[in-house]
């Protein structure tokens, strides 16, 4: 009777430790962008912490179901348990972590924080998973793997045997997905006298058509709707800021795909245009549209309206935004719009935007028409 007693309080005592977690975890996931439920998050990030090792699965589970700020917490407080278990020499549920590492389902950002505590509590088993993810759906994921890749490329290179070197370099760029390991292979893959086409490899569109320019005095264009907006006629022509405007094809030569507006429409300020083109796809898919932009822009795709963003020279970089949408198979069209203010300072002549169609994990996808 006693060993039963034991056993029941035992089990409620574990039931109730798992639910203080699993309100740990709800209460962060739901802290909202602008600091809403900081403070409840605060409380409930401690508890979670004193839950130790016990609360990592939960933690991992519930990543990837809030927003960034909650994906940040739960990653803080996994670090801190990993770290206070070793400390103490506490185990931690590696093997379960790699199960659920394993199972690509689960969102990118809790797969990631699984790879990190297995890190911290087995670097020998994480250097034995690391090279197995070098095709791994999440960007992050497949970071290590390609490190070790490029890594591997100079070595071998270093050694003079180039032959050796270009097919590990080669083999990085295929698992490449973020721009600054894919710029050191296609550096190193140059030098040994291999061409890289790195729009290609990104799914950079480098071919449109484009038409300007209309007004943008007092930035009134970013929400005037000008033709372009109304009808894609290629044989058309309009009346633009001052002059009657047609469009024109453009091809950009520009490595990472930029498609600069002063060059076929001359430097120009308190202007808009706007660039279209048409992506054949092989099948219907779900699919991003990744841009890179500091002037005021929209982006439609087949006549919907996907997202813009009304600032101006506040910097871009790639993959900057990303606009996740659904190809149809066949041509799909997609038109930029891009706004130029009245700044006469040096740093405010870019009058451009770069644009790529790829899925979730980056990897390109390229249209069927060339």
């Amino acid at each position: 009777m006693i060993l039963r007693t034991s056993c029941l309080l035992l089990f409620i005592s574990a039931s109730l430790a798992q639910a203080d977690v699993a309100s740990s975890v709800k209460a962060i996931l739901a802290v909202g962008r602008e600091g809403q439920g900081n403070e409840e998050a605060s409380v409930a990030w401690r508890e979670l912490v004193k839950a130790g090792p016990e609360g990592l699965l939960a933690i991992v589970e519930g990543a990837g179901k809030g927003n960034v700020v909650a994906d940040n917490w739960l990653r803080m407080a996994a670090t801190v348990i990993a770290d206070e278990a070793l400390e103490a020499k506490k185990p931690l549920p590696v093997a379960e972590l790699e199960s659920f590492l394993r199972d690509t389902h689960h969102a990118s950002s809790a797969r990631s924080i699984a790879f990190d505590v297995i890190q911290h509590a087995d670097q020998a088993k994480a250097n034995a998973i690391e090279p197995t993810l070098i095709s791994d759906p999440a960007q992050e994921l497949r970071r290590g793997a390609v490190q070790r890749l490029i890594v591997a490329g100079k070595e071998k290179a270093d050694a003079k045997d180039e032959a050796a070197a270009k097919s590990t370099y080669q083999a990085a760029l295929d698992a490449a997905r973020d721009e600054d390991q894919v710029k050191v292979i296609a550096e190193a893959l140059t030098k040994l006298g291999v061409e890289v086409d790195l729009p290609r490899h990104f799914g950079f569109i480098t071919k449109w058509n484009v038409i300007g320019p209309f007004d943008n005095a007092q930035r009134a264009g970013f929400d005037a709707v000008y033709p372009p907006e109304k009808e894609i006629k290629l044989d058309a022509k309009y009346a633009g800021k001052g002059a009657e405007v047609a469009w024109q094809p453009f091809e950009t030569k520009h490595e990472y795909g930029k498609l600069d507006f002063n060059k076929p429409l001359t430097m120009l300020k308190d202007a808009t245009a706007y660039a279209v083109s048409t992506f054949d796809s092989t099948t219907d898919r779900e699919a991003e549209i990744r841009l890179g932009c500091k002037n005021g822009w929209k982006v439609w795709l087949n006549g919907e309206l996907l997202f813009g963003r009304d600032e101006y020279h506040r910097g871009a970089q790639m993959d900057q935004y990303t606009l996740k949408c659904r190809l149809k198979k066949g041509a799909n069209t997609i038109l930029v719009k891009c706004c130029q203010n009245e700044q006469k300072e040096q740093w405010t002549v870019e009058w451009e935007f770069q644009l790529r169609v790829c899925d979730a994990a980056g990897t390109a996808i390229l249209a069927s028409n060339p």
